[in-house]
């Protein structure tokens, strides 16, 4: 489990930045213990445990990147077309001790290895073919149409650092190296519930005044597709001894515990005293809309040696997904041992008005379309409220307004978050 102190993310002010929480976590959070060893084909979505040296270089000869013909640069006329004895054939996999002579050309495909002495090759197109000659043209470069060893990946060389997010490429690099498994962490253990007496189980029995449960779901969703293993605890009624042991037992096996729901200042808002309860609640209002009231902080077990992580997020359904991708993800990544992710808003004209205010972080959810122009704009949907899910699935991604950012107009370039790169 985490093993971490009271104030690992401490702050004193009354609204977090997100930059500052950021920094925080990337400070005073350390990634879980744990390393197992797996094979290539279920290493995708690990995060790497040690930078994965290339035990040979990549590719791990000279060889030609297209079928056609080998020279010595050296011979070749810068006048005019040059002539070569066909000498040899060379094919992909073939063992080759062919040294090229001065005068000559080999024959050779995709792949094969480079004869002795060869530095360039001419794509077979390019060429005149006169029985046992060839006549190549002027003006090609040295080392041309030819891949040389080391080239991609010397040997030796950090293939993918510590802390990767193992991805296809990723997977089929460590292959090209010749590795058939990989060390990585352990997956992080996260237990989630929902709390309100107003929640009921979906396809349960919905009294007038109760909602089915999405939450859950949500979050169940997003963390495994992040890797984590999600143990679903279901939902606890506003009681603050229920849910003080819900969340003590909650931290017994697990890295990280989510609920959703009770952090807010109502009377029935019980998480909060509940966490300060059995633990430390460090911070609770980060500067972010959708999604102000969210407690970090850390919930111990019955052994002293036994603490979880604890993120408690709003009720509402967008402001859930919203603080996920910005709050719980970053966490997330670093109890993992995984690299901090660096997201790029790619600038996206807007085709509204909008007015926020100063000193937060404000998402957007909006569509993209093509302007009369053809140029990319992004549409806000037009019902904004927290609690409207259909802003999620009718919409592609986010726009995010910085914290100085008051108000914007049409035309005006703002950065655009899309759904698939906040949740990968």
């Amino acid at each position: 489990m985490a093993q971490l102190t009271d104030d690992c993310f401490a702050f004193s002010g009354p609204l977090l930045p997100l930059t500052d929480m950021e920094r925080l976590i990337g400070e005073r959070v350390a990634p879980v213990d744990g390393v197992e060893r797996v094979p290539l084909r279920l290493a995708r979505g690990r995060v790497t445990a040690d930078d994965v040296i290339a035990p040979v270089a990549l590719p791990p000869f000279d060889n030609s990147a297209v079928d056609g013909y080998a020279v010595r640069h050296a011979d070749l006329s810068a006048e005019g077309d040059t002539k070569l004895a066909v000498a040899g054939r060379l094919m992909a996999g073939a063992q080759s001790d062919v040294a090229i002579r001065p005068g000559e050309a080999i024959r050779i495909f995709t792949g094969a290895a480079m004869p002795a002495g060869a530095d360039t090759v001419f794509m077979q197109e390019d060429v005149t073919v006169d029985g046992d000659t060839v006549a190549v043209p002027k003006g090609l470069k040295r080392g041309a149409n030819s891949r040389f060893a080391g080239e991609d990946l010397p040997a030796g060389n950090v293939a993918l650092p510590a802390g990767t997010v193992l991805d296809a490429q990723h997977v089929a690099l460590a292959a090209a190296i010749g590795l058939t498994e990989l060390d990585v962490r352990r997956r992080l253990r996260v237990a989630i519930f929902s709390t309100g007496d107003e929640v009921v189980e979906p396809g349960g029995l919905r009294h007038g005044a109760a909602i089915y449960d999405a939450n859950r779901f949500l979050l169940a969703a997003l963390l495994e597709r992040l890797g984590a293993e999600v143990t679903d605890l279901g939902i606890l009624s506003d009681d603050p001894d229920g849910l003080a042991r819900a969340l003590k037992n909650s931290s017994a096996g697990h890295d990280l515990v989510v609920t959703s729901g009770g952090v807010s200042t109502g009377e029935a808002d019980h998480v909060r005293g509940a966490v300060e309860a059995i633990g430390s609640l460090v911070f609770w209002r980060i500067a972010i809309k959708p999604g102000r009231p969210v407690a970090m902080g850390v919930i111990r077990g019955a052994s002293h040696n036994e603490s979880a992580a604890f993120v408690g997020l709003p009720g509402n359904p967008v402001a859930v997904f919203v603080t996920f991708v910005r709050v719980v993800k970053p966490l997330l990544r670093r109890l993992s041992g995984a690299l901090p992710q660096t997201l790029h808003p790619l600038p996206v004209r807007v085709a509204f008005a909008y007015k926020k205010k100063k000193d937060r972080r404000e998402y957007v959810r909006v569509s993209l379309r093509r302007g009369v122009d053809g140029e990319l704009e992004a549409v806000k949907h037009p019902q904004d409220g927290a609690g409207i899910l259909t802003s999620l699935t009718e919409t592609d991604g986010l726009l995010e307004f910085a914290e100085d950012v008051t108000s914007v107009a049409p035309g005006d370039r703002v950065g655009f978050l899309s759904y698939a790169d906040l949740m990968n």
